[in-house]
């Protein structure tokens, strides 16, 4: 199967923190664009400016050459893409992209029901945030078969830089796991270390400026550092999302019979912040624990 972007109609169904800019970013490039969230009110923008509004997954599918996924959780992609309403019933010789952080063997049971029924598949999920989403500048690790990966090339470039097929289906969600695990010590360093700084008495910006250029530099100190240091925990990713990733992150090592403290000890402080009612916040709430003892 062949898909041409520039003939293509386009849909995307999750239009959430992310998933807003990033079918946006494919309606800017002159594309049809058809929409559906379950919120109907995180569409608007979209409409506004030319997007097509459609009332269930299952319409979406029908009319789109190529149907996106940016979804909350695995249950959702589940139901989004399988049964009688879902994606893969009522597509034609679509090319079906789940951009959702979700499970590889789901990932794996997707691609199979879908090419059963003629469709190509690919799980592509992101990393960036809510910035690289806004920017166009995500990182998508994709698996899937080599023929559905050149079929997206075109739309996924519309919303990343970094676009890599890393395998079979599958191969994007454990890389994407691999991300999720790196990132969830990562951020426990950027919290403690500023946490120091602000017991010794420094200034938290200064310090920033500081060490950010240099061996300790990245996206979590040098775009969270400073919403940290504001108290700004709005979230480009939320709490509980993350939650669900180090969950399913923590599941696949207990499986591999792979240890991992830091996610471990990562998941234990984010299941607290929720448990007091954080689980909305940012993930760079995760300061709240070092300085308030939440």
């Amino acid at each position: 199967m062949t898909v041409s972007l520039a003939k293509a109609h386009v849909g995307f169904i999750g239009l959430g923190i992310m998933g807003q800019h990033m079918a946006g970013h494919i309606l800017a490039a002159g594309h049809t664009l058809r929409v559906y969230n379950r919120t109907h009110d995180k569409a608007s923008a979209l409409v506004e400016q030319g997007a097509y509004w459609c009332d269930s997954p299952a319409e979406v599918a029908a009319d789109s050459d190529i149907v996106i996924t940016m979804l909350g959780f695995p249950s959702d992609v589940e139901q989004v893409w399988l049964g009688e309403a879902g994606l893969i019933a009522n597509a034609h010789h679509a090319l079906l992209i789940d951009m959702t952080t979700s499970s590889p063997e789901l990932a794996q049971r997707l691609a199979s029901a879908a090419t059963a029924a003629g469709h190509l598949a690919l799980d592509a999920p992101v990393s960036g945030g809510d910035v690289g989403a806004r920017d166009a500048k995500l990182s998508i690790m994709a698996g899937g078969e080599a023929a559905a990966f050149e079929a997206a090339l075109p739309v996924l470039r519309l919303m990343g830089t970094n676009i890599v097929h890393i395998g079979p289906a599958g191969a994007g969600q454990h890389t994407k796991m691999s991300n999720q695990i790196v990132i969830a010590s990562t951020i426990m360093g950027v919290c403690e270390g500023l946490a120091y700084a602000r017991a010794a008495g420094l200034d938290a910006a200064t310090v920033l400026q500081a060490i950010g250029g240099g061996a300790a530099g990245g996206f979590q100190l040098n775009v969270m550092g400073p919403r940290i240091i504001k108290g700004d925990f709005a979230p480009g990713f939320f709490i509980e999302h993350f939650l669900k990733d180090l969950g399913i992150a923590l599941a696949e090592a207990e499986r591999m019979n792979l240890p991992l403290p830091g996610l471990t000890l990562a998941r234990r402080l984010y299941i607290e912040l929720a448990e007091q009612g954080l689980a909305r916040l940012g993930t760079q709430a995760l300061f709240q624990h070092y300085v308030s003892g939440v």
